[in-house]
């Protein structure tokens, strides 16, 4: 009675991605192997943008601020699975949780917002191409990563300052590799059903208005591609990676959000598959799918 009175646990327990030791140091090599390459990449790509003066353009910009999110974003939850691999019991302070639920949050809402804001950008390049240097100037393009950051830390705030002081006194074990808040709620000691919808609507809002974006400028893009000359369709190329990167980045999240059923291997694989390896191919995409960024590797090469 002396301990549930106290409301408070000091570290959670987690079960992990699986229980056998030969699995475990597959996953191990696996994941360490991802990781590396995710954060080369990333940080190339950042440094790459910056040096290479050809790179010099809003489109760019946001480009390596996207790669600077996904570097941030696989390093909330990655090292930290990567370290539990080793060990057999795998355990997480409550300060530590809330942390990892904190910047989970503050880079996933950031990069919501800045997927939307690479997405104007080539609805501008496209529809309003004579318009573009007046519009996309330097304030501009600033103007809508500083947005993406600053959204993304309000949500992040939001989010925390609900679940921070709910009193968890009963069970600690969770069936995961990282902290969400759904998960995390379902360990409280109080009724959590109007919190849960609380924090629902706000991460959907979120995710809505930036998914409902992206929906409207893609439709300008096309209708605008299918009723202009050529030169436009060639521009429709450069934003098909950006294509690409927003179904991944959306499509897992949508699922977990819209499907009813928990099924602990679908959830983990969608997890695993947002936080380890989005951000892998993220760079990947942009670097095989774009001329520029080739040509900047041959200059740098040279």
């Amino acid at each position: 009675m002396e301990e549930a009175n106290q409301s408070v646990v000091s570290e959670f327990i987690i079960l992990g991605l699986c229980d056998s030791w030969d699995l475990q140091a597959f996953f191990l090599v696996t994941f360490s192997s991802l990781y590396l390459i995710t954060v080369l990449g990333n940080i190339f790509i950042v440094v790459l943008i910056i040096t290479d003066l050809h790179l010099h353009s809003p489109m760019y910009f946001l480009l390596a601020n996207l790669s600077f999110i996904d570097f941030c974003l696989s390093s909330v939850t990655t090292p930290k699975m990567i370290m539990d691999f080793l060990k057999e019991n795998k355990t997480m302070s409550f300060g530590g949780c809330m942390c990892q639920i904190f910047f989970g949050h503050f880079f996933g809402g950031a990069e919501m917002v800045l997927l939307v804001s690479m997405t104007y950008d080539r609805y501008v390049a496209i529809c309003k191409p004579f318009h573009y240097s007046s519009i996309m100037d330097r304030h501009v393009y600033i103007g809508l990563v500083m947005t993406s950051w600053i959204i993304g830390f309000l949500h992040s705030v939001s989010q925390l300052v609900l679940i921070v002081k709910l009193p968890f006194c009963g069970p600690r074990e969770l069936d995961i590799f990282f902290f969400d808040i759904p998960l995390v709620i379902k360990l409280d000691c109080m009724d959590t059903s109007i919190l849960e919808i609380l924090i629902n609507a706000d991460s959907g809002v979120l995710a809505t208005i930036c998914f409902i974006l992206l929906l409207i400028s893609y439709s300008h893009i096309l209708f605008t591609v299918c009723h202009s000359t050529d030169g436009a369709s060639k521009a429709l190329s450069t934003c098909t990676a950006h294509i690409t990167v927003v179904v991944l980045f959306f499509g897992p999240y949508i699922f977990i959000s819209l499907w009813p059923v928990s099924i602990t291997w679908v959830d983990k694989f969608l997890a695993v598959f947002y936080a380890v390896i989005t951000p892998l191919l993220n760079p990947a995409i942009y670097t095989l799918r774009n001329k520029e960024i080739k040509n900047a590797m041959k200059r740098l090469q040279c």
